[in-house]
């Protein structure tokens, strides 16, 4: 580890009241929600909420970063948000151009391999053209995996990884006895990383929101109450803490919850 990286995990172990080692999670999904709720209790226009939501995702991706967690996927623009009004839409395709404009040399710099997760092809021009160029420059970081999603569903997700598995059965590249879980993880937009250890969601709503369906099917959730743009390095921290605490049994029983439930029983 890097200095950074010694500072923000001993921040972390601090939080576990030195009980035990820190277990970070592998893979980290955020939905960045509250950015106009705090908007409208600041008495600002929706899109300086955004904006403001902006400057909180710089410092969680360099903490992420410095902590040395493996990938990172945040809900920046769902296929629902385009019912929204139109300047707000416009406002936010503006800020993908400002975020990758000012951000990219950075993330350049720090190893990170941007992937956008969503249908790109209906995306205005300009947007396009910007995302696949942020993954083309960073697809040999070896780094944290930034994940972003951008005219993203997961149900979309899905069919389209469903359509592509069929495509290889029409054309007998695979046998439908032979599809497997990892199969349809191999067609999805993650294939190759962890699935999501911790989910984040700001603002105290407790929705998946078509996030991530599939990889989060193990997951541990956490809903802070702050809004997206008041959510800070030293909360995520405390979630990461909480994170650390859970036990993880993935359907079956540890050592420790069979002892537990024996002394409730006894």
């Amino acid at each position: 580890m890097n200095t950074k990286q010694l500072k923000a995990f001993w921040s972390l172990w601090k939080e576990t009241e030195g009980t035990a080692e820190a277990r970070l999670p592998r893979h980290v999904a955020i939905i960045m929600d509250g950015n106009g709720r705090w908007a409208k209790k600041h008495k600002l226009g929706v899109s300086l909420g955004h904006r403001q939501g902006t400057e909180t995702l710089r410092e969680i991706i360099r903490h992420t970063d410095d902590l040395g967690i493996e990938a990172l996927s945040l809900y920046a623009f769902s296929t629902e948000n385009w019912s929204r009004p139109a300047e707000e839409v416009a406002a936010l395709m503006q800020l993908i151009l400002d975020f990758f404009a000012s951000e990219i040399e950075e993330l350049c710099e720090k190893n990170v391999r941007i992937l956008i997760l969503g249908d790109k092809s209906a995306l205005p021009d300009i947007q396009r053209k910007t995302l696949i160029e942020a993954e083309e420059r960073t697809k040999a970081n070896t780094g944290l995996h930034l994940n972003i999603g951008v005219n993203y569903g997961s149900r979309a997700e899905l069919v389209r990884a469903t359509a592509e598995i069929a495509g290889m059965v029409r054309r007998g590249e695979i046998n439908p006895e032979d599809i497997t879980e990892q199969t349809i993880s191999d067609h999805l937009y993650t294939r190759g990383q962890p699935d999501v250890d911790l989910l984040i969601r700001t603002s105290g709503e407790m929705r998946l929101s078509n996030f991530l369906l599939y990889q989060n099917a193990y997951a541990e959730f956490i809903f802070p109450q702050t809004l997206w743009p008041d959510f800070t390095v030293e909360e995520y921290d405390r979630c990461l803490a909480a994170f650390g605490r859970r036990d993880r049994r993935y359907g079956g029983r540890t050592e420790e919850a069979e002892q537990a439930e024996g002394g409730r029983e006894a």
